[in-house]
């Protein structure tokens, strides 16, 4: 009789067929996420049929809009497979509808323009809509934090801020943010003026989108906690990544005063 081995996956592999990053499975063993059911004989993970039901799991909940704090306490308590596949694809529908419904739009914007005729304002407004139905990851994350009014704060100041806004938000702030992480677990002194002007440049960043609203900034800064890998952009993010750097900037700002 032969004997029927488990098939394993190395992290490489497995990082490379689910999407992700070894970073991000390395994390997650080591907060316990997902931790390989397995080793090999030199110490490298091996993750089973087992661990890949368990990452699946992962990635349906934060495709539904969890944390991994949140996510974690989840499968721990256990899960009813039927009910999250059903959720799983009850979102994922709605998606596709979403993106269906904003290509058809983007074609008739695109008809209208190659024919060099202007949209119509109606247009516009369907266009903004369908837009508005296949947000981000961050815009779901922001929600969790921000009321509806400070949702539409939050736009208003970057709307006044013009071009520049895209510029800001989706290039110089995760920009800063990658420095001063470079800088911290490279051991450099809070009080070193690069933190303090990075520090610096981060609070003006802040007072220009939240038009100077303590509680706005506050709620924002909870989101960045909850989950920095959909508020930068990054999905490689650590979920714990946020609180020693929030601290070590923190020392910075305390050294400027």
């Amino acid at each position: 009789m032969h004997s029927c081995e488990e098939q394993t996956w190395k992290v490489g592999p497995l990082a490379e067929a689910s999407g992700l990053t070894v970073r991000t499975l390395h994390h997650w063993d080591q907060i316990g996420l997902l931790p390989p059911s397995r080793r090999t004989a030199s110490g490298h993970r091996a993750y089973t049929e087992h661990d890949l039901v368990r990452l699946y799991q992962i990635l349906a909940l934060r495709r539904l809009g969890l944390g991994l704090e949140t996510i974690a306490t989840c499968l721990d308590a256990g899960i009813d497979p039927r009910r999250l596949v059903r959720e799983h694809l009850a979102a994922t529908e709605a998606s596709l509808t979403a993106l269906h419904t904003l290509r058809e739009r983007l074609e008739h914007l695109h008809t209208e323009l190659a024919a060099e005729r202007a949209p119509g304002t109606a247009d516009l407004l369907r266009l903004v809509q369908a837009v508005g139905a296949t947000a981000p990851a961050a815009d779901e994350v922001l929600r969790r934090h921000l009321d509806d009014d400070q949702l539409h704060a939050l736009a208003d100041h970057a709307a006044a801020l013009g071009p520049a806004a895209h510029y800001l938000l989706e290039v110089e702030w995760p920009q800063l943010y990658r420095r001063a992480e470079a800088l911290r677990t490279a051991g450099t002194d809070p009080a070193d003026p690069r933190v303090g002007r990075i520090a610096a440049r981060l609070d003006e960043l802040s007072r220009l989108f939240s038009g100077g609203d303590t509680t706005l900034s506050a709620a924002v800064r909870a989101a960045w906690r909850e989950d920095p890998a959909a508020l930068s952009g990054d999905p490689t993010t650590p979920a714990d990544a946020w609180a020693p750097l929030h601290a070590f900037l923190d020392q910075a700002r305390e050294v400027s005063r």
